[in-house]
């Protein structure tokens, strides 16, 4: 019986042109894994419509595991997030033009939502490949905590584990950074790989 996986990237957003979520999904959408039924979905930046995308999406491929994927500008490592916050609070508009500011995502929700993923064994496993990962502790207060927050509410014990994983800025997108760390695609997309192995092994 296949373990069935969903992973999720995003569009580009804030005038950008890459996301290095997006080019991830795309990258391994086009690969096999033994044992691993995978779907994958590019969610919008907005927030009227990405859990919506997400939720057709789990629909769609009832997964035994979700992860959620996305772009972390200034950030070194990979960084696998530990607490999703009931807010929508960001500095920048979604890609329809909407700015949320100190706005619950669930008003009737828990303050805060942790990932059911082996955070702590999956930082493990990629630094043992000498690509930088850590647990973070806080996923932002736009999109992608958005998103992380729906999906742990959606999942909440069910059996289904789920959470979020910021990726840095991709080599490509260096010129739109000025000084902003990044890292290749490639390492990304081993770092996502090794996340599939582990999961599918349990």
């Amino acid at each position: 019986m296949s373990f069935r996986l969903l992973v999720t990237g995003f569009e580009p957003f804030n005038g950008g042109r890459l996301n290095p979520s997006q080019e991830i999904v795309r990258t391994i959408a086009q690969r096999t894994y033994d044992g691993v039924e995978l779907s994958t979905a590019i969610l919008p930046v907005e927030y009227e419509n990405a859990w919506p995308a997400l939720s057709a999406a789990i629909a769609e491929s009832k997964p035994n595991a979700v992860i959620c994927l996305g772009q972390a500008e200034g950030r070194r490592t990979i960084s696998f997030e530990k607490i999703a916050v009931n807010l929508d609070d960001a500095r920048i508009a979604d890609n329809a033009g909407v700015l949320r500011t100190q706005q619950p995502i669930d008003a009737q929700g828990p303050a805060s939502l942790e990932s059911t993923l082996p955070i702590e064994q999956f930082v493990y496993e990629i630094n043992s490949l000498v690509i930088p990962a850590e647990v973070s502790m806080s996923a932002g207060t736009f999109l992608c905590n958005h998103v992380f927050y729906r999906i742990q509410q959606e999942f909440a014990e069910s059996g289904v584990v789920s959470g979020f994983v910021h990726v840095p800025l991709m080599t490509e997108q260096a010129e739109d950074f000025d000084d902003l760390p990044t890292m290749p695609l490639e390492y990304m997309v081993t770092a996502v790989e090794k996340i599939i192995a582990v999961l599918s092994q349990d």
